[in-house]
């Protein structure tokens, strides 16, 4: 049963529409304030899809992104203890302390730290904001730390995606059926 294979042509052929990179900064946005699915599962696609506008993608994608991070800032400065019943129903309650630890030890890399790692920013910007780190530090480490992922994935896709992808097609549905048994046994693991 192929499953994987037509569901990556469906993605890249979804890439190409006119109206991607739309749909690219919402996730961005949303993603950087309350939403779980990184931008990186549209950015990288798009970029192996029009490879000659990889880094205007990631320009996007790294605005888009600090502007939901000021939301979420903004969020966690005047309602974080709102906010906190859906912080624990999303299991972010822990996240947000070792956040707020980070944030009393290391303030801006801490910033940095969590906009170029897969540690979840949006926690971050609702700690930065409920903690009262100053603005502008606040956006100056966004940038950075998602401009440096955002600029170098969409590079690394452009530079060497091409080139990839014709050796990585074959192995499509054991990487995707494979990429299934890790989740479940991550999910059986950590639960």
């Amino acid at each position: 049963m192929k499953l994987f294979e037509p569901l990556y042509d469906r993605v890249i052929t979804w890439s190409r529409h006119p109206r991607a990179p739309w749909f690219l900064g919402g996730l961005s946005f949303a993603e950087s304030s309350f939403f779980p699915i990184p931008p990186d599962v549209m950015l990288m696609p798009m970029c192996l899809a029009r490879p000659n506008r990889w880094w205007q993608l990631a320009l996007l994608t790294t605005l888009t992104s600090v502007l939901g991070g000021v939301l979420g800032y903004i969020l966690g400065a005047w309602a974080l203890e709102a906010l906190m019943p859906w912080v624990a129903q999303m299991g972010w309650t822990g996240k947000l302390a070792t956040a707020q630890s980070w944030f009393d030890r290391w303030g801006f890399a801490a910033v940095f730290i969590a906009g170029f790692s897969p540690i979840p920013y949006k926690v971050f910007t609702l700690a930065a904001g409920g903690m009262g780190m100053a603005v502008i530090p606040f956006v100056a480490a966004s940038i950075v730390g998602r401009g440096g992922r955002f600029f170098l994935v969409s590079w690394l896709m452009a530079r060497f995606g091409p080139a990839m992808e014709p050796r990585i097609r074959p192995f499509m549905e054991w990487m995707g059926w494979g990429a299934v048994v890790l989740l479940g046994m991550a999910y059986m693991v950590l639960r």
